[in-house]
C-alpha cells in the first residue's frame, strides 16, 4: 500500500476550495503527473459522476475515477480500479481563518502479482505526491506540515 496526505491552506473561501478540489476535472490543473482529466458522466463533484484522468510517463495510462461518496460541502471520496491497482482519493475542506485548509489523501494499492511490490512503490509515491502536494500549493495557497500517520 501506498499512501500520500498533505494539507494546504488556501485564501479561499470554503465553498470555492470544495468546488475546485471535488470537480476532479481539476487535477490537471494542480498535478504535474496527470496529463488531462475530463469528466465523463454526470455533474461535477456528485456521487456517481465519472472522470477520465490520464497519467503521464512513459505510456500514458487513463483511469477512470467515481465520485463514491461527498458530503456536498466539505468531503469528497473517489475511487478507480485497474488490473494493477486500486486508488482511493479523499479530499476534505475545513475553514480555516484567512480561508480553508485542504486535506488530500491517497491511498493506492497494487493488485494481484504487482502487489509484491508495494513497499518499493510506496516510496516512489511519496515522490509523485510530492509533486502534486507543490502543484496545489501553487494553485491554491500555502502548505501545511501533513498529520503525523500523514506520509
Amino acid at each position: 500500500m501506498a499512501r500520500y496526505r498533505t494539507s494546504v491552506r488556501t485564501p479561499w473561501p470554503p465553498t470555492k476550495a470544495f468546488a475546485y478540489m471535488s470537480d476532479l476535472s481539476k487535477f490537471s490543473e494542480w498535478d504535474p503527473g496527470i496529463k488531462e482529466s475530463r469528466l465523463v458522466s454526470g455533474s461535477p463533484g456528485a456521487v456517481g459522476s465519472t472522470y477520465d484522468l490520464t497519467l503521464g510517463g512513459i505510456r500514458d495510462t487513463v483511469m477512470r475515477y467515481e465520485i463514491a461518496d461527498t458530503d456536498g460541502r466539505s468531503t469528497v471520496e473517489a475511487h478507480s480500479t485497474t488490473s494493477m491497482l486500486t486508488s482511493v482519493d479523499r479530499v476534505s475542506i475545513a475553514p480555516d481563518v484567512d480561508g480553508s485548509l485542504v486535506t488530500y489523501d491517497a491511498d493506492v494499492r497494487l493488485r494481484g502479482i504487482f502487489g509484491l511490490a508495494n513497499p518499493i512503490f510506496g516510496l516512489l509515491f511519496r515522490r509523485i505526491g510530492d509533486r502534486a502536494a507543490d502543484g496545489l500549493r501553487d494553485r491554491a495557497g500555502t502548505l501545511v506540515e501533513p498529520p503525523a500517520e500523514g506520509r
